[in-house]
């Protein structure tokens, strides 16, 4: 008996999380006029496809969707192979100033993301790479997070495990490839799920380095949607935003066992 009020708190807590989400589902399915209606309807109406198809006319949702994907990727596996290369460097590698790099790596986890929207708008201006893939790609490749917790999991991977490999003759890429990466390959999936979320749902430098709208993302092309409140189409916008959760939750599912064994490898160790 003692098991059920926390039985019922776990349920109430599961409902308020996934009830915005069955709600955001349900309103994608139905007109604007249906969607505010109050008692709230709680089955999917057929207003779907109608929805989906205004959202390819008006921002071309196939094109942005593949926008947000090829950049999402590309910044995703650029920013995991900067992360473990600098987090193998920092973890392995006695250097001078290693201290000190670190130390300044983590200084930028404290700096709010606005304050560097102007210097890298100067930056990208003077390269010529405003309203290109790479002006929204580049900043991204290096997330000092992703190199901290990279060089937290390598620090406790056994050296002498490494220096066999060494002893064999394998190079340094060899040993991270064929050594290293295959005991963080947990690590990496977690890493790899949250570097794609952040990535897929940026929005404020996006919006601020890209002009056409034929380069626009899936959230910067949502937010041209937005206009007074008779003419904002929510259905649109709701679709789109289901839509938007759909590569998140397939890569979660690709990568769950992974996940969940970097996770427990992170609350397990020492």
């Amino acid at each position: 008996m003692r098991g059920w009020p926390l039985t019922f708190l776990l349920a109430g807590v599961t409902g308020l999380s996934v009830g915005p989400f069955y709600w955001l589902v349900i309103a994608a399915t139905r007109k604007d006029t249906e969607i505010f209606d109050w008692p709230p309807k709680l089955l999917p109406g057929g207003d779907l496809g109608d929805n989906l198809d205004r959202l390819q006319r008006r921002i071309g949702l196939l094109r942005v969707v593949g926008n947000s994907l090829l950049v999402a990727g590309v910044q995703t596996v650029g920013a995991l192979v900067v992360a473990l290369l600098a987090g193998y460097a920092f973890a392995k590698f006695r250097f001078r100033g290693r201290t000190l790099l670190f130390a300044l790596l983590l200084s930028t986890l404290v700096v709010p993301e606005q304050v560097m929207l102007v210097p890298l708008f100067k930056m990208m201006t003077d390269l010529g790479l405003l309203d290109t893939y790479q002006a929204i790609i580049l900043p991204g490749l290096c997330v000092p997070f992703a190199v901290f917790l990279m060089r937290q999991s390598l620090t406790s991977l056994p050296d002498e495990l490494l220096d066999a490999a060494r002893v064999d003759g394998a190079g340094e890429l060899r040993v991270l490839w064929n050594v290293v990466v295959p005991v963080m390959r947990p690590v990496l999936a977690a890493l790899a799920i949250f570097l794609f979320l952040g990535s897929w749902n940026q929005f404020v430098w996006p919006l601020v380095a890209l002009r056409s709208p034929d380069m626009h993302t899936l959230p910067v092309a949502l937010a041209t949607l937005h206009g007074n409140q008779s003419t904002t189409d929510y259905g649109a916008i709701l679709s789109g935003t289901a839509l938007s959760t759909l590569p998140m939750m397939a890569l979660f599912l690709l990568l769950q066992r992974q996940f969940i064994s970097g996770l427990l490898a992170g609350a397990t160790k020492g």
